[in-house]
């Protein structure tokens, strides 16, 4: 039985109702009742009254001490990825609050369920730019789903009920609630935790209107070239199954957005590659080539769409999306389906007839055997003595078996992870993918290992993000989060050194970055790891970081001025996607 699972079934001990508790005892029980068994944080003046309510319910729940701030929120991410639960985090007032901002705004656009409890100065203080008081509610409203800020203890119980239900409901999303020290001190007469059924004015569960599913239905039926997108909204709805049905019965060509990977195994045969700007070169051609696109649970970023004046004008659109504003935003929906797709694609799979479109899979296919003697060939399998980033992630597939957990950060090594990782089982790919932030990979790996300490989890950073938030290497070793850390060294921000090259006549403004002795580092904070440079030495160098009881840091050098392609360049079409 995992730790998870013990967790899960583990008894509670609760404050009886009719009894007199602190705001503090009522953040702690509020959060065993939503069956919480992770918080990552950070104490400081404003919440240590929380802290000291935790001290009686360590037996209860785990606290997992992080170096910042912005590093327990991105652990909460990370744990909220793997584990499909509510993540969260605490922090302190002013510094410790704003310090959450940039994890609040990643949580926002990846919808990612996030609960978070910042300590607050006194209410009498409020407005008076006392210590360390800012005002968090104004400057969160923007990257979050909801926020609140509690200045009476009797409200606790009933905030962090609706603070959970918003967070995990409907499209997820993050979560702050606020609370003034006087309201964690305070006593009130208790009278028992109620889970949130339901919040006016809002509706989690949209009303599915049938007559929007059978004109979709008649749509597909009709098609000669029909294409499936599909998003994380499919992880999220816990719609796989639902899904894999779906396309089966279709027979449909599908292709994943960054954040969808993992809800569709790598090897499965409908499965026809990645979208977007470093995705694969059949699935952005062919967008421009279907008769009727299917987009599921994705929001038509503008790193999958390219010039929107130019995409997908030939197709019939069909949107099925949870959040309605995501519908017609970007791209206009001919068959608009709101709604859950754990309940709109079982509809849908019944309306539909059984599809073969095979000799259209395999265009997709002819166009895969392009993109693999132009770019995939020399990626996965260079005849120079450099070492690529992809023959690293070719290697530890073969390893993992894709069954591992891939946390990345971002730059390049996350669009060449993404690109060519295997995933056989969902909630399996965490990244940072709308906001992009430096510095997710190394928290965000902690906290998915703690949402699935039952699995392999291997954070793949580059040279530049590692730095970001390396000191939460010290949670790691305090904590002893299992956590397997490749570091994939090209000694450039090699994103924006690759942009530089092709935009800007290798003009290279400040993207050479030198780097500390990582395992040197890694050793510091009693962390084993090693460093090699030689293509003879990978395989070796990644099974012992596999085999290895406990965290390792293992870092491989790279080319360094190796780009990723394929390459939508900004202002252009998918389908002039470059292959060189």
């Amino acid at each position: 039985m995992s730790t998870l699972e013990k967790t899960e079934t583990k008894e509670t001990t609760t404050k009886a109702a009719g009894t007199q508790i602190s705001g503090s005892q009522a953040v702690m029980e509020a959060l065993i009742h939503e069956g919480v068994d992770t918080v990552f944080g950070y104490p400081g003046g404003a919440i240590m009254p929380i802290y000291d309510a935790l001290y009686d319910y360590t037996d209860q729940l785990k606290h997992i001490l992080v170096r910042h701030e912005q590093g327990g929120i991105h652990a909460a991410q990370g744990y909220a990825r793997t584990s499909g639960r509510v993540g969260v985090a605490f922090a302190t007032s002013g510094p410790g609050a704003t310090n959450l901002v940039t994890g609040l705004a990643d949580a926002m656009i990846d919808s990612n369920p996030i609960v978070c409890i910042t300590g607050q100065v006194f209410a009498s203080l409020l407005g008076t730019d006392a210590f360390q008081e800012t005002d968090v509610i104004n400057i969160t409203t923007p990257v979050t789903k909801w926020n609140y800020q509690v200045t009476d203890a009797n409200e606790i119980p009933s905030v962090l009920a609706k603070a959970f239900y918003i967070a995990s409901t409907g499209r997820p999303g993050p979560v702050l609630i606020d609370i003034t020290k006087n309201a964690q001190l305070q006593l009130f007469d208790y009278h028992g935790y109620e889970s949130c059924k339901h919040v006016r004015s809002y509706r989690p569960a949209p009303i599915i209107r049938k007559e929007y599913i059978e004109a979709a239905a008649k749509a597909i039926n009709g098609a000669k070239k029909p294409f499936i997108l599909f998003g994380q909204g499919v992880i999220l709805g816990k719609a796989e199954e639902e899904f894999k049905t779906f396309i089966e019965k279709a027979g449909i060509p599908s292709a994943s957005t960054v954040m969808g990977l993992s809800a569709l195994e790598t090897n499965h045969p409908l499965h026809v590659g990645m979208l977007g700007m470093h995705g694969n070169y059949a699935p952005n051609v062919m967008t421009n080539e279907c008769d009727v696109l299917i987009a599921i649970g994705m929001r038509f970023d503008d790193r999958v769409t390219g010039r929107l004046d130019k995409y997908a004008k030939q197709a019939q659109v069909v949107h099925l999306d949870i959040d309605p504003a995501e519908i017609d935003k970007n791209v206009k929906a001919h068959f608009p389906v709101w709604g859950d797709c754990k309940e709109t694609l079982p509809m849908l799979t019944e309306l539909i007839e059984k599809g073969d479109h095979a000799e259209w899979l395999g265009q997709f296919r002819e166009l895969e055997k392009e993109e693999i003697k132009e770019v995939i060939q020399d990626e996965l399998n260079p005849t120079t003595d450099i070492m690529t980033m992809g023959e690293v992630i070719k290697v530890l597939n073969e390893l993992t078996g894709g069954d591992a957990v891939i946390v990345t950060d971002v730059g390049q090594h996350q669009m060449v992870t993404c690109r060519y990782a295997k995933f056989n089982s969902s909630k399996s790919s965490v990244t940072s993918g709308g906001l992009g932030t430096m510095g997710f990979g190394l928290p965000a790996a902690i906290g998915a290992w703690y949402g699935a300490p039952h699995r392999d989890v291997v954070a793949i950073i580059g040279d530049g993000g590692i730095q970001m938030t390396i000191q939460e290497l010290g949670t790691i070793m305090q904590f002893g989060a299992k956590v397997k850390i490749l570091i994939l060294n090209n000694e450039f921000l090699g994103m924006v050194r690759q942009w530089q090259q092709l935009f800007h006549d290798r003009r290279y403004s400040f993207v050479n970055i030198t780097s500390p002795d990582f395992v040197a580092v890694a050793k510091g904070y009693y962390i084993d790891g090693n460093k090699i440079s030689e293509r003879k030495d990978l395989k070796n160098a990644l099974q012992t970081m596999l085999d290895h009881d406990g965290s390792y840091l293992l870092e491989v050098m790279v080319g360094k001025e190796n780009n990723v392609f394929p390459m939508v360049a900004q202002g252009t079409s998918v389908s002039e996607i470059r292959l060189k």
